[in-house]
């Protein structure tokens, strides 16, 4: 995780217009966060390898990423980043509509940090998104601030 008191950077892989929205002001509301967004695992890739266009964009503290995309979904997406020694150390959580035991067997042994299933309703969502705030995000900043 980063070091400092500034805006966490979160990469967010999804291809749901509706769930990217959410996502977003799920975070809005629940803490300082900086979100990136991929549409799919290629984009993803592309991002965090900071290749072309991404060449200048700040690596992420945490990749939120869907199963179900196009061109390259999250199961290859994340064999590549958790095979990768300068991505491996970036905590990925898989959020899928998925319940599917394969896919969460597969995750896991993928090097997936956290499997969560995505809930259907906003407030679900939202309560979601803070605890995944609270657990990946802000705990580190208050164990850091507590070395000082």
């Amino acid at each position: 995780m980063r070091c400092g008191d500034g805006p966490v950077d979160v990469l967010l892989v999804e291809d749901a217009p509706g769930d990217v929205r959410l996502t977003k002001e799920a975070f809005h509301h629940h803490g300082l966060v900086r979100l990136q967004h991929a549409w799919d695992g290629l984009e993803a890739m592309a991002i965090l390898r900071r290749e072309g266009v991404y060449a200048d964009v700040p690596r992420p503290d945490l990749i939120i990423m869907d199963l179900n995309l196009p061109r390259m979904d999250g199961r290859e997406a994340l064999a590549l980043i958790k095979n990768d020694p300068e991505l491996k150390c970036i905590p990925t959580i898989i959020l899928t509509t998925s319940d599917v035991q394969a896919d969460i067997l597969l995750c896991y042994k993928l090097g997936a940090n956290c499997y969560l299933q995505k809930p259907q309703h906003w407030d679900a969502f939202d309560k979601l998104i803070k605890q995944v705030n609270q657990f990946w995000l802000a705990r580190p900043k208050l164990v850091q601030t507590a070395m000082h």
